[in-house]
């Protein structure tokens, strides 16, 4: 039986579900969730993430991380994480440029947190001896500085929908129609009278799982010091709309009908994130991609394969629009840095 035809059973037993239920069960059940089971990434696949574009995302990255640990302090030991890996691309590039730092890598101890087995696998073969595995932050060690980055994690994570209607806010849910198939609906009682105000139709997402990982994210800083940066495709200020997605072969598809057959996202919301990191007692700034990237100098990484590979110009070209461009990633895409009070991360030094 289906994913989805279990989801239709489940409902027409129980009741619907609100839609980070759904969203957890098509990412994450055992035996047909999307990452449980079939995560596709790269051209080939159902996505591409940033690493997958250009060597330079990650090499950059690894250079910041380097920079990182020399203003900690160039701790004999520190750990290196990286959550929601990927294939594990982005660390491979990221140490790879980082070991022009000389120490650094003697001193990282990394750690990928991983909860898919397909893409331990994948890690693994790229990565081989040289990280650990954790399902949870909580599991890597404590007691050491932290560097960590997340790239395209947040948006993976769920969220609830709220709609409002003539009367008030409603819950957008998950149900079965007339015809037996899932459809969308809201739940008939009107729900908590603290959301914003708006005008009818909005749709406002909330997702408590980004901020419990901005929160938890924070507390480690705050306990061992260290730096965090979170990228994502999402809003760097309050706002409403509906950003549901599900994605197959590069292309959207229904989410309904397609589940755990997808890739299923919803936008980052990085004021909820950057708040509950707050509160832990950490310092926040956030940055457009396209700032990011070019405050590290990824013009000059351009310019540099183009010297070594002029046969690739036109490619490097695109890459560099695909992870700049206004109508592509360069704004769309936020990074989010936590970090102890105090430091000056590289490319967010105005904000320490």
């Amino acid at each position: 039986m289906s994913l989805r035809d279990r989801l239709r059973a489940q409902i027409a037993e129980s009741g619907p579900i609100n839609v980070a239920q759904f969203m957890t069960a098509c990412l994450h059940d055992p035996q047909d969730g999307y990452y449980a089971t079939r995560p596709a990434l790269g051209p080939d696949g159902d996505f591409i993430t940033a690493p997958l574009v250009s060597q330079m995302f990650g090499e950059l990255i690894g250079v910041w991380a380097a920079g990182c640990w020399e203003l900690l302090g160039r701790p004999a030991s520190f750990r290196l994480v990286e959550m929601g890996p990927g294939d594990g691309t982005l660390m491979s590039d990221m140490l790879r440029a980082a070991r022009h730092a000389p120490g650094f890598l003697e001193a990282a101890d990394v750690w990928l947190v991983e909860t898919s087995a397909p893409l331990r696998d994948r890690q693994a073969r790229l990565l081989g001896d040289q990280v650990r595995w954790a399902n949870r932050l909580e599991e890597v060690p404590g007691g050491a500085p932290v560097v960590l980055v997340a790239n395209e994690l947040l948006d993976c994570l769920p969220a609830r929908q709220f709609v409002r209607t003539a009367i008030g806010w409603a819950e957008q849910v998950v149900g079965v129609d007339e015809a037996g198939a899932l459809a969308f609906g809201l739940a008939s009682t009107p729900v908590s009278t603290l959301l914003p105000d708006a005008p009818q139709g909005s749709v406002y997402e909330q997702s408590a799982a980004q901020a419990a990982l901005g929160s938890e994210v924070g507390a480690r800083i705050a306990l061992d010091g260290g730096v965090a940066l979170l990228i994502d495709y999402g809003r760097a200020s309050p706002g409403f709309g509906d950003t549901l997605q599900a994605l197959k072969r590069h292309e959207m598809v229904d989410p309904l009908e397609t589940a755990g057959e997808a890739d299923l996202t919803i936008h980052a919301d990085f004021p909820a994130v950057i708040a509950a990191a707050g509160k832990q007692g950490v310092e926040t700034a956030i940055l457009t991609q396209a700032e990011f990237l070019s405050r590290l100098g990824i013009g000059a990484r351009a310019e540099a394969l183009v010297r070594a590979r002029p046969d690739r110009t036109a490619t490097i070209g695109r890459q560099l629009h695909r992870l700049l461009g206004a109508d592509e990633m360069g704004e769309l895409f936020k990074v989010c840095c936590l970090f102890s009070p105090g430091l000056r991360p590289p490319a967010f030094e105005e904000f320490a």
